[in-house]
């Protein structure tokens, strides 16, 4: 299994709503959003095996200083094979450098996200305005 990794490269509208929808996640009931979104995104990664969109990710970033990642999703089949790893790998490589790398993370992501390197800052928390139900 050969996972192909894409920055800014093209994305269909239906195989992304259908990777949303497989996690349950509200911004699939806003589909031109969340694909203007994405599109519109400082940065998007993709995780492709024999062409099939497996995974995705995207980063908002100032250019310089600030990067947020705000979606980072696999597909339920191909979860604890590499996939999130070597997209967090492709974003590392543009924003590594980066003052500050920002991203909200619960449930089993809390544990995936400090395998890569991620902690809590200090004794932030996440405030938010959020008109979603998955959290």
């Amino acid at each position: 299994m050969e996972i192909e990794i894409e920055v800014n490269g093209a994305i269909e509208d239906q195989e992304v709503i259908e990777l949303y929808r497989l996690h349950n996640w509200s911004s699939a009931e806003k589909p031109n959003q969340l694909l203007l979104a994405l599109r519109h995104s400082h940065t998007l990664v993709t995780a492709r095996i024999a062409g099939v969109l497996v995974g995705i990710a995207n980063a908002i970033s100032d250019g310089y200083l600030v990067v947020y990642y705000p979606h980072l999703l696999v597909h339920p089949d191909f979860q604890r094979q590499g996939v999130g790893r070597k997209m967090v790998a492709a974003m590392q490589a543009i924003y590594g450098d980066y003052h500050q790398q920002m991203l909200t993370a619960d449930g089993d992501a809390i544990a995936f996200y400090k395998s890569v390197g991620f902690v809590r800052a200090g004794n932030t928390q996440s405030l938010w305005v959020y008109s979603g139900t998955e959290h």
